[in-house]
């Protein structure tokens, strides 16, 4: 079997609200299945930031395997909360995950023109 048909699907889509800083939004996601459900392993959302050129900002993960939804930035009671070690958790996180998709082939799929759309 080739490596294309056994990588996890990904999948990259611009979220309907604005993220915790009022930025355009993107969910970045991997499903896997299980008992022919499908299952986020995992989903990151991430604002797209601008100062210093075209970034992504982590907000939020989850991993249905393993109960795992976490929020490290987010509107509640009309106030701006970050959890900042669960952010910088994020951001490590999300440093990780995109050198395993490098790996994974995955080097073209989230271009500057998809995410600037």
């Amino acid at each position: 079997m080739s490596e294309l048909k056994t990588r996890l699907p990904l999948v990259i889509e611009a979220v309907d609200e604005s993220g915790p800083l009022g930025l355009r939004a993107h969910s970045v996601c991997h499903y896997g299945e299980q008992n022919g459900d499908a299952m986020r392993d995992p989903e990151m959302c991430f604002e797209l930031g601008f100062a210093g050129g075209p970034h992504l900002i982590p907000y939020f993960r989850r991993n249905d395997f393993v109960a795992v939804e976490q929020v490290s930035r987010a509107i509640i009671r009309d106030h701006y909360v970050a959890l900042l070690e669960l952010q910088k958790q994020h951001e490590k996180f999300a440093e990780t995950w995109d050198n395993n998709l490098r790996l994974q082939g995955y080097e073209e799929a989230f271009t500057n023109k998809c995410i600037l759309g």
